[in-house]
């Protein structure tokens, strides 16, 4: 089971005010720790920061970190692309809308997302890039616009070719 850690109270002032004088590698766990990560990818991080093995428990026996939530994974879900990885029509549909959301609402801000993209040859790989794609756009836009543009990505995998994804937004000018 993996569990995901969060900060406490005391775990959040202990990094505004470093009152307990942790070891480096205790404090760079504790900056980690985001509520996010579960602990197999916290734990993952331990070596490249020389931290403890132990480091998480020692975290928690302090009281700076507390299990937030958790539960076993859930089975690997059924790629969306499944079947028509190698589809080149798909492949380049995927890639132009991607390409353009990342012009339309990342700007430059998208660079290395950009790069991400072109790294991807197939639809498989696309595929995995979308959840990254949409933390990108809530974070520069809004959560709301995230959720659209996932679903009009969604919705381009059942679209015939000659249709455009989003074609009723209004162009950016360029």
């Amino acid at each position: 089971m993996a569990y995901i850690h969060g900060k406490t109270a005391a775990g959040r002032q202990e990094i505004e005010d470093r009152a307990r004088r942790l070891p480096p590698a205790l404090r760079s766990i504790l900056l980690m720790v985001d509520g996010q990560r579960d602990d197999d990818a916290l734990t993952a991080l331990l070596p490249g920061l020389r931290a403890p093995d132990d480091a998480l428990a020692q975290l928690a026996q302090m009281g700076l970190i507390d299990v937030v939530g958790g539960a076993v994974a859930p089975p690997a879900a059924r790629a969306l692309t499944a079947g028509r990885e190698q589809d080149p029509d798909l492949y380049k549909r995927l890639y132009d809308w991607m390409s353009e959301s990342v012009r339309r609402h990342l700007g430059l801000k998208g660079y290395f997302m950009q790069l991400k993209i072109e790294r991807c040859t197939d639809a498989a790989g696309l595929e995995k890039l979308w959840p990254d794609m949409a933390a990108a756009v809530a974070k520069a836009k809004s959560p709301a616009l995230a959720s659209r543009w996932l679903s009009d990505t969604h919705a381009l995998l059942d679209a015939s070719p000659q249709l455009q994804p989003d074609a009723s937004a209004e162009p950016v000018p360029g």
